[in-house]
């Protein structure tokens, strides 16, 4: 995919945050001292009033965005992934989940693609932490197109959304007219019944690449994309458990509480006959490094998608 358009979604996420302010006058953007990074400073530039640096205090910015949805606005609370759903929980637990207020966070930075910044800013428990808050809705995009796609999808849901997006550039290859996005509903990007693999955020580029791998050994590789960790396409994924009898699934964060274990879940409730190898950072910090390079090492593309597909082929 040398020759493909690469964007990294924190860039789309500053791109849609001044299309939607532009389309809807109730958009504010919070941040928290982290403008430049998180990509708000476009909207900054173009909405200055409607745009709040909150300073390095990530539990007062979701505290003041509740609060902000309750006069009628939608705001959108900025910051790394390892501040918006580490350091502030419990405030996006107790005053925004509980009440289900109309807050949308956006969080930047997010898995250990962030390299060279290490393991205290590389957030492989997001998915995790905001899983676990009823009503959360738990977005990850997989490149530029449907990164905007979501946003505007979380701008029209009622309720929280926590949306993670990444530092890395990223293919792009989605074809923008012809994409639908929906909370909640995912997409096969490639046919195929030997093995399914499931993969959300920047794993579905790698995803798209094993499958091609392999193909030249034979094996078709179904490639199923979930930008929308919860709610889950259940019906999406056991139909895949069903067709496929071996789902792998591909995630830039912790195996344990993520994609992974959403999938295992739907297909163990079903009582579906399907074997599940989770592809994902194991129980383990990351660290320091060029991103591309901890990506690898770690077994976060496409060799290590390759890997274990094979294996569960024996």
């Amino acid at each position: 995919m040398s020759d493909v358009k690469k964007i990294a979604t924190r860039d789309s996420y500053g791109a849609a945050l001044v299309e939607l302010g532009k389309e809807h006058d109730n958009v504010v953007v919070l941040d928290a001292d982290l403008a430049a990074a998180t990509k708000t400073c476009v909207f900054k530039k173009t909405f200055p009033e409607r745009h709040i640096d909150c300073g390095i205090a990530e539990q007062n910015m979701i505290v003041a965005a509740a609060g902000l949805s309750t006069m009628g606005l939608v705001p959108f609370a900025s910051s790394f992934a390892m501040f918006a759903a580490g350091r502030a929980f419990e405030q996006v637990r107790n005053s925004v989940g509980y009440p289900h207020l109309n807050v949308k966070i956006g969080a930047t930075h997010g898995g250990i693609s962030v390299g060279e910044d290490g393991a205290s800013h590389q957030c492989c428990e997001d998915f995790a932490l905001m899983r676990s808050i009823p009503g959360m809705v738990v977005l990850c995009p997989a490149d530029d197109v449907e990164a905007r796609a979501a946003m505007k999808a979380a701008y029209e849901h009622e309720g929280p959304v926590y949306l993670r997006f990444g530092r890395l550039a990223i293919p792009v290859f989605h074809d923008e007219e012809n994409f639908h996005f929906e909370i909640g509903r995912g997409e096969v990007l490639r046919k195929g019944s030997d093995v399914a693999l499931i993969s959300t955020g920047l794993m579905t580029a790698e995803a798209l690449a094993a499958a091609d791998e392999l193909a030249q050994a034979g094996i078709h590789a179904r490639v199923i994309n979930l930008c929308s960790i919860k709610p889950l396409d259940e019906e999406l994924v056991l139909k895949a458990a069903r067709e496929c009898g071996r789902i792998v699934t591909c995630e830039e964060h912790s195996v344990i509480g993520g994609l992974g274990e959403a999938v295992c879940a739907a297909v163990a409730e079903a009582g579906v006959a399907c074997r599940v190898k989770r592809v994902g950072v194991n129980d383990e910090f990351g660290h320091s490094g060029p991103a591309k390079e901890v990506l690898a090492q770690f077994g976060l593309d496409a060799a290590g998608i390759v890997r274990a597909a094979k294996s569960l082929l024996g």
